[in-house]
């Protein structure tokens, strides 16, 4: 899986969608996320590298680079539950929905480090190289510990 994102990032980049189709779509919601929670707040393409610029009020607070798609957290946790596959339909529906909430809980956080990062710009190093990796691969084990937990056969009586 991570060959052909490798893939994907060699030859995914368009005009359309910069720097990849999945980051500017993050980058999108993530603007759309933190004008709804009251700021006036732009996405811009990054000039420098292939990032996307989100701002408040006209000043840059992040930017929003192929790591914080969370693909790569998404694709782990694929692996893993792949690696104790239970049949398709339960372990294709819990891989889709982890997926899900992963992407969802990936959006609210970049947007909320968006806002924190914005008022509180002091604590910007600890909001993004601790807190909010914590939460999003803290998610990542919880839904892996679900999954051995929940979803691992059953022993019988007899054995």
């Amino acid at each position: 899986m991570a060959f052909l994102y490798g893939i994907y990032l060699k030859f995914g980049a368009s005009v359309t969608y910069y720097p990849d189709f999945v980051t500017h779509i993050v980058a999108e919601q993530t603007e759309w996320l933190v004008s709804k929670m009251g700021y006036d707040t732009q996405i811009v393409p990054n000039q420098y590298e292939p990032s996307m610029n989100i701002s408040i009020n006209g000043d840059v607070i992040v930017r929003v680079i192929e790591g914080c798609n969370a693909v790569s957290i998404m694709l782990l946790f694929t692996s893993f539950v792949l690696a104790f596959f239970r049949g398709w339909s339960k372990t294709l529906r819990f891989v889709g929905l982890g997926i899900l909430l992963l992407y969802v809980m990936n959006v609210a956080r970049i947007a909320i480090l968006t806002v924190l990062m914005y008022e509180y710009p002091e604590y910007s190093d600890v909001l993004h190289d601790v807190l909010f990796p914590a939460v999003i691969y803290g998610t990542v084990v919880l839904l892996w510990m679900y999954w051995i937990k929940g979803y691992s056969p059953k022993k019988s009586t007899n054995e």
